[in-house]
């Protein structure tokens, strides 16, 4: 039972990166009314570097893939991983109204690391 909810989270998780990734490309979701102006002036200035938004959703768009297919899950986390850094600190320092979802979505990331803590050991253990 608990796998089964961690593959339909993973699946939730990875539709949303990927939606994510392709409106950086494609743009096709309205930037909605009334934002604070804070987090427009934020976004403003990450526009002003051109590859950093396309790059952003590269990574959204790939680790979105990765987290989707059980096999490369534990690899998708770490690709999305600085990508969500980037998510939590704007809803807790920019735009606090979509922090209860970032939060939702962080503990998702946490819990796919946690389940293939594993796979990440060669990492840590070098020596």
């Amino acid at each position: 039972m608990k796998q089964k909810i961690l593959t339909g989270l993973c699946l939730l998780f990875g539709l949303l990166l990927i939606n994510g990734g392709l409106n950086k490309f494609f743009n096709y979701m309205p930037v909605p009314e009334g934002l604070p102006e804070p987090l427009l002036r934020d976004t403003a200035a990450l526009t002003e570097i051109s590859w950093l938004i396309p790059l952003i959703g590269l990574a959204e768009i790939l680790g979105g893939i990765l987290v989707i297919i059980p096999k490369t899950r534990a690899l998708g986390a770490l690709v999305v991983f600085p990508v969500m850094v980037g998510i939590l600190l704007t809803h807790l320092f920019v735009d606090t109204s979509g922090l209860p979802i970032a939060i939702v979505i962080w503990l998702i990331l946490l819990w796919i690391i946690f389940e293939n803590r594993r796979k990440y050991l060669p990492l840590i253990n070098q020596g």
